[in-house]
């Protein structure tokens, strides 16, 4: 009975030996595996697997081998099979795999998505249970658009996407820039537990909300958390623009006023001109001469004269006289004035000359004043242009003795900066003729005479023209001592 079961044993060793003998010098049985698309199918390996794998038709499947963990995944392409060899690092074919890879509604969609986002960094494309999925941390903001617009195609896939934190740090950054460039710049945002956090002060609550709507135009379109696309938090937590600002309300330093330079200048033209021409023959008797009688008599005319006839005849040729004259006087006056905006400015300037009226003992003494005054109200309106409530008076004295000549003007008008305007003006035309009026050369005076006769032909022109104008040229200045260098050289001493 002993030796039975010793023959017994010694049968089975052998059988068991011859078994793996055949094993190890043969290749490992085939091992059928169905991939559904979309459905990546893991494999554990019980051996050091080479990293080349070979695979019939790689149309139809494709893999991933993570070495260190001895993990064969296999991702379907499009139906089909075809077969999978794996060998260990020594070239040995270790495992023998036929993949069917089947179709289904879901893989249909996953194999569409993947063509369209499968670019996209960080976004995962799958099927769980009888649902598909679209997954994971898109990294780059740009991505973000092309992923809504694709899945809202989609409306049965379930949305599992969220930005990357490396993609929210870009976006809170994007979302201070602007936020300072719109003169908040003293707030900032940083991105806490998936929220932009907005923090700093503001002078006012117009201010805050400002902040708040410029960061919410740089949220993406409903890539927000999902807890929050699940009213799964709290309503205070709902929004992902976190308003954190403070209002410090602090009265605002006051503006300082712009200054207005306002420059006026009085042009006064005078011209006059006697034209006179004349003839005149006044021939007459001095003393007591004898005298001639021209009569008539009966049946004729008769003469008849006493005594002697003598006389001393004046002015026996005739008298021509012709003159011309004309006169040209042009007086420029001008003023300047620097004044704070909305406040009145006066320039003032007077001069007085003394001549003398009468002769002889009726001689007095009069004056003669003459001057400039300047009254004007700036107001500073949109696109530089300013609003004058101005009154100009003018005053000059020409001739001798002199002859004053008074303007004034009073006026509101509207003009743009380092623009000229003539707010106003006087013209005065004056013009004479006389004929045969006076003798030319004036009337002669003829002592103890007596005029034979006397023919005057003569002609007068006179013609006066006196007109003036102003102009107002105001300019908008940042401080008091801009355009000084103008006036300097107006009063630059030249030497030659």
């Amino acid at each position: 009975m002993t030796s039975l079961k010793h023959l017994l044993l010694i049968v089975t060793f052998l059988f068991t030996a011859n078994v793996w003998a055949q094993a190890a010098g043969g290749d490992p049985p085939e091992k059928n595996i169905e991939v559904v698309l979309g459905i990546d199918s893991i494999e554990k390996l019980d051996f050091a697997p080479s990293t080349k794998i070979q695979i019939g038709n790689e149309s139809i499947l494709s893999y991933q081998l993570i070495p260190s963990k001895r993990e064969l995944t296999f991702k379907g392409m499009k139906p089909g099979k075809t077969s999978v060899t794996v060998r260990n690092t020594v070239g040995d074919i270790k495992a023998r795999y036929l993949v069917t890879v089947t179709a289904s509604d879901q893989s249909k969609v996953v194999r569409e998505l993947k063509d369209f986002l499968g670019d996209v960094e960080g976004l995962e494309i799958g099927v769980k249970g009888d649902y598909v999925y679209v997954g994971g941390r898109i990294v780059v903001p740009a991505d973000i658009g092309k992923v809504v617009v694709i899945l809202d195609k989609y409306p049965d896939v379930i949305r599992l996407v969220e930005l990357s934190p490396q993609t929210q740090r870009i976006i809170a950054k994007k979302m201070q820039d602007e936020i300072q460039k719109n003169g908040l710049r003293d707030v900032t945002v940083r991105v806490v537990n998936n929220l932009f956090w907005l923090e700093g002060i503001v002078t006012n609550e117009p201010d805050k909300l400002r902040a708040e709507i410029i960061a919410n135009a740089y949220v993406p379109d409903r890539i927000q958390t999902l807890a929050q696309r699940t009213d799964a938090v709290q309503t205070a937590r709902k929004n992902i623009i976190q308003n954190f600002v403070q209002v410090n309300a602090k009265s605002k330093p006051e503006p300082v006023p712009k200054l207005i330079k306002i420059t006026a200048q009085f042009v006064e033209l005078t011209r006059d001109y006697n034209k006179i021409f004349g003839f005149t023959w006044t021939p007459t008797l001095g003393g007591d001469g004898g005298s001639i009688n021209i009569g008539k008599g009966g049946g004729g005319v008769t003469t008849g004269s006493e005594g002697t006839l003598q006389a001393t005849i004046g002015n026996l040729f005739p008298k021509l006289a012709s003159a011309k004259s004309a006169g040209h006087a042009r007086v420029i006056q001008s003023g300047v004035v620097v004044i704070k905006d909305g406040v009145q400015g006066v320039v003032k300037k007077n001069s007085s000359k003394k001549f003398a009226l009468g002769t002889g003992e009726f001689t007095r003494a009069d004056e003669a004043k003459s001057g400039f005054e300047l009254t004007v109200k700036p107001k500073i309106l949109q696109e530089e242009k300013i609003d004058l409530n101005m009154g100009i008076s003018v005053s000059s004295s020409i001739g001798q003795p002199p002859e004053v000549l008074s303007n004034t003007i009073n006026t509101n008008i509207v003009v743009k900066s380092k623009e000229s305007a003539v707010v106003g003006g006087v013209v005065v035309n004056r013009s004479a003729t006389d004929f045969d009026r006076n003798p030319p050369g004036g009337v002669d005076q003829v002592e103890g005479g007596q005029a034979l006769f006397s023919f005057i032909k003569s002609k007068s022109y006179v013609s006066n023209r006196s007109q003036f104008v102003i102009f107002v040229t105001p300019e908008i200045l940042e401080s008091a001592s801009q355009g000084t260098e103008e006036i300097k050289k107006k009063f630059r001493q030249r030497t030659r």
